[in-house]
């Protein structure tokens, strides 16, 4: 941990920006060093070198300004030729201050040669490296010696340029390994940051709800699904304790991430309740729990939740279940229709043949008549079960479900039971709305559904019946047929909605809230529907009903594309 911590902090020295401003420091101090060293020493210091230390004072000051201006104030980037600059003003400010100490700070330009190292190419740090020599040589040999060197005086100047030379090349060399380094370094973060964002893309756009709590119970992740379902902003509350919020919502949830952060148990699985208002949403969650690791301190295990709305998977099993006991009730009244329907004829025929013989009294004819009349009812009611046992696709076609939809609409519109000033309001879709199917058959269905509505609405309201294409989110998951796509037509009424126990057993034969209904019309709309492989779906609440008919386009009923 130390030698990575030490390592990003030397790493953080050698960017470019960072060191320029560690220059300009550098360049200043140099300056006021040498400007308070000559003023201590103002009455006995040469003019020439007073002078020299006041134009490299000013110089120092104002091109260090101006390039703080340029880098930091204006934010333009730091190209090579402003490399250059700062180098060549760094040499000319070192050869000025080992001019007027009469070269006792010329290591000075190791420094200027290691910073150029870093901030330029290896071809301009060498170039630096020997800008810096030859001025220093020239300082020497030209100015600060007035008569020709004697031989043996040219040797400590030899060397200090071979160490100057060798001090440029090595600071070179170390410059391009710590540039790769940091190269690889850089590379390594930007692969890490484009991993880390491709994981949040993808958490943040799956469908089911991620919620990571530390053994505290503080919030340390959720994707934006999981607020959507728990209906609260979770990203306000990063680092905050949350199990007591999300007890309120979903006890089971919460329930659920205590127990696993307590007993550090995972791959957990359990259905909750989420209290969404007034209505409970089921929720199917999975409880991980990422154990810490051999170097990590005790407490630091994370238990992530993750959870998804099973509303539709669970309406489907109640639809399974219900078609297998709509199925058994389908035998069984095609059995007692064909077994009551014809002894029934015959003891009508009977019964009407006896009221109609000359002895026969007032009494017997009236209670022939009654027997007629009920046996005709009952007669209805074993033809509405024949049909009910019978529903199935007799035929296939193209079936335009907008022309179904209005002719089933007008024909409801214009029933007699209708409330006063209740309409009728169609609205159909952009596109084609085809599908494969019995047309008759559908239509009695959109019918049914539609005097229905139009029968519970209140007076004086609409019913609006929608057909058009269903969006990804109006299909339920886990039904093939609809995969492909699907056409959704809504019935929506204004009436007082269904009562819950009528709703769970609404389309089951002989269930109805109609006095002297047959309980037949919706069990056989929806084995209608489903005969097409769709399903039917219902809402209610105080403000009215909801009926939902989605059907697969372009599929025909053995399951082939048309």
């Amino acid at each position: 941990m130390t030698s990575t911590a030490n390592s990003d902090r030397f790493q953080a020295v050698l960017e470019p920006k960072r060191l320029v401003r560690l220059v300009y420091l550098a360049r200043l101090s140099l300056a006021w060093a040498i400007l308070i060293a000559a003023v201590t020493t103002w009455g006995v210091s040469d003019a020439d070198k007073t002078l020299i230390v006041t134009l490299t004072f000013v110089l120092a000051h104002v091109f260090t300004a101006g390039s703080y201006f340029w880098s930091d104030v204006r934010q333009r980037p730091l190209t090579n030729a402003f490399c250059y600059l700062q180098m060549l003003t760094d040499v000319l400010v070192v050869t000025s201050v080992v001019h007027v100490t009469d070269g006792q700070f010329a290591a000075l330009y190791i420094l200027v040669n290691a910073a150029a190292a870093i901030v330029l190419p290896v071809r301009g740090a060498l170039l630096i490296t020997a800008l810096g020599l030859v001025l220093y040589a020239g300082d020497v040999v030209l100015v600060q010696v007035a008569s020709p060197f004697d031989p043996p005086s040219y040797v400590p100047l030899v060397l200090q340029l071979f160490v100057f030379s060798l001090a440029g090349a090595g600071a070179s060399y170390i410059s391009v390994q710590l540039k790769a380094a940091g190269s690889g370094r850089a590379e390594l973060a930007a692969e890490l940051k484009r991993v880390r964002l491709r994981e949040a893309d993808i958490l943040q756009n799956i469908r089911s709800g991620i919620v990571s709590v530390s053994e505290a119970g503080e919030l340390l992740f959720a994707n934006s699904s999981a607020a959507s379902l728990l209906g609260m902003n979770l990203e306000a509350r990063i680092g905050f304790p949350i199990l007591d919020e999300l007890a309120v919502l979903a006890p089971g949830l919460s329930d659920a991430l205590r127990l696993a952060a307590d007993d550090g148990l995972s791959g957990g699985r359990a259905e909750v309740t989420l209290q969404r208002g007034t209505a409970a949403v089921p929720l199917g969650v999975t409880i991980t729990t990422t154990r810490a690791g051999d170097d990590e301190p005790p407490g630091t295990r994370t238990i992530t939740a993750i959870f998804q709305d099973i509303s539709d998977q669970k309406r489907l099993e109640q639809l399974h279940l219900r078609a297998q006991r709509l199925e058994a009730v389908t035998e069984l009244s095609a059995s007692l229709a064909h077994e009551i329907k014809n002894p029934l004829a015959s003891i009508r025929s009977a019964v009407e043949q006896m009221t109609v013989r000359p002895a026969a009294t007032d009494d017997e004819r009236t209670l022939g008549h009654l027997i007629v009349r009920e046996s005709d009812r009952l007669s209805r009611l074993l033809s509405e079960f024949l049909d009910f046992a019978r529903v199935r696709v007799t035929k296939q076609e193209h079936v335009d479900l907008a022309a179904v939809v209005r002719g089933a609409c007008r024909l409801a519109d214009e029933h007699p039971f209708k409330p006063d000033g209740a309409t009728v309001e169609v609205v159909v879709g952009d596109g084609p709305l085809i599908v494969s199917g019995d047309e008759d058959l559908l239509h009695r269905a959109v019918f049914n559904l539609t005097l229905n509505a139009v029968q519970a609405t209140r007076p004086g309201t609409v019913v609006r019946v929608l057909v058009e294409r269903a969006g990804a989110h109006r299909v339920p998951r886990g039904v093939p047929a609809l995969e492909a796509g699907a056409i959704v037509i809504d019935v929506v009424d204004e009436g007082p909605g269904l009562d819950p126990s009528v709703r769970e057993r609404l389309f089951e034969p002989f269930t109805t809230t109609k006095p002297g209904g047959s309980g037949l019309g919706l069990a056989i709309t929806y084995r209608a529907i489903e005969a097409h492989r769709g399903v039917l779906l219902v809402d209610t609440n105080e403000r009215g009903t909801r009926f939902s008919v989605l059907l697969p386009i372009g599929t025909d009923l053995s399951g082939e594309n048309s």
